[in-house]
């Protein structure tokens, strides 16, 4: 009995997802966010802190070193609260267009939060929750509004594009 499926068994007719890690660091009534350049995706925008999962590493693990990486902040596992999935898919379109975006919400850290890739982002602060700058990545900002608001977020959201 095999562990493992086939390497071929999602070639053509499965989706593969390609996973993503995201982190609203909450100060207060305040979220870090910067403004993406250089990436070739939303370029000009502001989102939180998020990268994708890399191949052998948790969403969790993801979520941690991305905050360390994109913001210079230290954040234990279990500091990772859920917010949601977002399942981003275009009908009939290529399976790089198929996406699962998970949400964490962090209160606690180590560090001071920063803008430290330069390359990825042009710059980088604190905002209102209800203050956010535009323009921001729609789907980011379906859920930090859905935060601000105060009524709850849906465990899993799907958006097809």
């Amino acid at each position: 009995m095999t562990e493992h499926y086939p390497l071929d068994d999602h070639a053509d007719s499965r989706s593969l997802l390609v996973a993503a890690a995201y982190v609203i660091l909450r100060r207060g009534d305040e979220v870090f966010v910067q403004r993406r350049a250089g990436t070739g995706y939303r370029d000009g925008y502001w989102a939180v802190v998020a990268g994708h999962v890399d191949p052998g590493e948790s969403v969790h693990e993801a979520a941690v070193r991305e905050a360390l990486e994109e913001a210079g902040v230290t954040i234990a596992p279990q500091d990772l609260r859920p917010v949601t999935a977002i399942h981003r898919f275009e009908r009939g379109g290529p399976q790089v267009e198929q996406r699962i975006d998970l949400f964490f919400e962090v209160t606690r850290w180590s560090g001071e939060a920063a803008h430290l890739e330069a390359d990825k982002a042009a710059e980088a602060g604190w905002y209102p929750l209800a203050s956010l700058p535009e323009p921001f990545v729609p789907h980011e900002r379906d859920v930090l509004d859905l935060l601000a608001a105060g009524t709850g977020v849906p465990a899993v959201i799907s958006l097809p594009m």
